[in-house]
């Protein structure tokens, strides 16, 4: 089974305005970068998006390590859920999960694979998720100018 790093972040300008995800795909010398943006949405949905997006575009079954500078994103899918699960998708103040169409898709995906997660202090010395961070902001900013570069 190939072994596969996926690096994700995801930004917004305003929370909710518009909104910029990135992921990073390495394996061995490969490397890929993805990246999306909406118009009005929130950050931790971008962070959730990002990690869709990156796990969608594995074509096989992978061993994929995935590194993420969101906390909430790490501790949704490998805590958070299983309770929200039990409970109906509530949370434990009996309230309806925030972004549960993109826990769900999320999860769907990680089934998909063998998957581990891992956090990383966000706008610090992790290279690709650098690379993620600027790449989600540019997309929210192309996405709040109107623009696209390239």
């Amino acid at each position: 089974m190939k072994k596969v790093r996926l690096i994700t972040d995801g930004a917004c300008l305003g929370n909710p305005g518009p909104g910029g995800w990135a992921c990073v795909l390495r394996y061995h010398e490969h490397k890929k970068e993805i990246w999306g943006a909406e118009p009005h949405t929130t950050n931790n949905r971008m962070e959730l998006r990002a990690a869709i997006e990156g796990l969608r575009a594995l074509k096989e079954r992978c061993e994929v390590e995935v590194i993420t500078d969101s906390e909430y994103l790490k501790n949704g899918i490998t805590n958070w859920i299983h309770g929200w699960k039990r409970r109906g998708w509530m949370t434990a103040a009996k309230t309806p999960v925030i972004n549960k169409d993109l826990w769900q898709a999320l999860e769907e995906q990680t089934e998909r694979h063998q998957t581990t997660w891992s956090w990383t202090k966000g706008h610090a010395s992790h290279f690709d998720n650098n690379r993620c961070d600027e790449l989600a902001s540019l997309a929210a900013r192309e996405q709040k100018s109107g623009s696209k570069a390239g």
